[in-house]
């Protein structure tokens, strides 16, 4: 596993910023409504830009919006610097979101060495879709996700798995054809939009909180926010959203659970530096 030490992690976030500030660009031009959040949103209002051990990036629109910036992308992104990819537009793309991606670079996270498309360092790009109002709907389609989620992983999971019996689960879930496991989400996705509700999520990615859903209204009403000195759309009340996701989110972790991603190989291409490990 690459170890990112200070130098290199902050040239890794640096290109992250560059794609940032990409999607700011054409969002602007296209009218099209997104906001930092996680613990990109964190580091702006924290440390006014990255959480220094932080490694990745991300962005989030409502489903309408996100479909307008994928829409988008094919005719205003930058391709000389930046690809977009996700399940629809990439071969063997096994995750329900997408990635902005810099060209020229090398970003493996460990165990996905083998996945058939280009890696490049990249920011996460998520897509928001309605969950149910009521609990108890909300919790069954927490494992409806989970479960999609789940075969979406085992192209890795059964590389990455150390636990023999579940690595056999893995095995036999990466059975099921891929095309009938995203037809299966594409009908999760028509069904969460039918209607507003209250709550919107991530459906192929944890929500870290018994709720399983986040509300609406905080990806609506966003404000300028200041990040690394670039100013993108923040959550408004970033106070509730974060206090929601994190608790007291302004006191720091203790060095033990300061995550960062598993990386087996890394290239940065910059113009004043090359960085290979």
């Amino acid at each position: 596993m690459v170890q990112l030490d200070a130098h290199l992690l902050r040239q890794l976030q640096m290109i992250q910023l560059e794609m940032l500030v990409e999607v700011d660009r054409i969002c602007k031009k296209c009218g099209i409504h997104y906001n930092i959040i996680a613990g990109t949103l964190l580091g702006a209002v924290r440390h006014g830009g990255y959480i220094p051990w932080d490694d990745d990036a991300d962005v989030a629109l409502l489903r309408p919006e996100y479909e307008k910036f994928r829409t988008a992308c094919k005719t205003e992104l930058d391709k000389s610097r930046f690809i977009f990819q996700d399940h629809r537009n990439t071969k063997g793309y096994r995750w329900g979101y997408g990635k902005l991606r810099r060209k020229g670079t090398l970003f493996l996270r460990e165990y996905q060495e083998h996945l058939p498309y280009m890696q490049g360092v990249f920011i996460d790009i998520f897509p928001l879709d309605g969950v149910p109002d009521n609990y108890f709907l909300r919790s069954l389609k927490n494992f409806e996700c989970f479960c999609v989620r789940k075969i979406l992983w085992s192209k890795v999971g059964k590389v990455a798995e150390k636990n023999f019996w579940k690595k056999q689960g893995y095995w036999l879930l990466d059975k099921i054809p891929e095309k009938c496991v995203f037809r299966y989400y594409h009908r999760i996705i028509y069904n969460a939009n039918k209607k507003r509700t209250r709550m919107v999520r991530i459906l192929t990615f944890p929500t870290p909180n018994s709720e399983y859903g986040y509300y609406r209204n905080w990806y609506e009403n966003s404000v300028d926010t200041v990040f690394e000195g670039k100013v993108f759309l923040g959550i408004k009340d970033y106070d509730s959203y974060l206090s929601f996701k994190f608790g007291d989110y302004m006191e720091l972790p203790p060095v033990e659970k300061r995550k960062v991603h598993p990386v087996s190989r890394i290239k940065l291409l910059l113009t004043d530096d090359t960085f290979i490990r």
